[in-house]
């Protein structure tokens, strides 16, 4: 069985980020803890479905995404100050929440869902970095097609009824932002 729309895929991976000899193991999907996702739902990033497309069960990949087909540039003006008062629960910061280098989810004036990291906090304003954690990376992925079949009619009723949540887990191929 080949991948193609409406199959639940399963596969193991490296996630290695920069260049050359330059390059950072990112992150591992391990046989033990696998990606799954059910392909063509918009779960995942399309030039990286693209480059499944059609593999099966045992086949190996290797490919790179760039940055424009990934989570695009690094954005300097994803970078804002907030006031510090906003995170703010009951008048008092919550410590085991607001820390640098933490992710926290959010939401703007409009209602629109974000996700931003903790750069760092002042006395009067917390920095905050909207930019997706693979923002400006050049992203390589190898690894291995460990499943192909078909999605049950549960398993795609599931994934609608998640609301955009990120069902794989994981962040390198995941749309979801998390």
């Amino acid at each position: 069985m080949k991948i193609s729309d409406s199959k639940y895929v399963t596969l193991t991976y490296d996630l290695n980020v920069g260049e050359g000899d330059e390059r950072e193991l990112m992150e591992q999907a391990t046989t033990e803890k696998p990606l799954e996702f059910i392909f063509g739902t918009n779960s995942m990033l399309k030039a990286f479905e693209d480059n499944i497309y059609g593999l099966s069960e045992g086949d190996n990949f290797n490919f790179t995404l760039n940055p424009e087909d990934a989570y695009g540039d690094f954005d300097e003006t994803r970078i804002i100050e907030l006031p510090k008062n906003i995170f703010e629960v009951d008048g008092k910061i919550d410590d085991t929440m607001l820390f640098e280098g933490n992710t926290l989810p959010m939401m703007d004036s409009d209602g629109n869902r974000l996700t931003g990291s903790v750069v760092s906090i002042g006395d009067d304003v917390v920095t905050m970095d909207f930019n997706h954690p693979l923002a400006g990376e050049i992203m390589h992925f190898e690894g291995k097609v460990e499943g192909v079949r078909d999605a049950s009619p549960e398993e795609i009723a599931a994934l609608f009824s998640n609301e955009g949540g990120c069902s794989s887990g994981d962040c390198g191929g995941c749309s979801c932002g998390c």
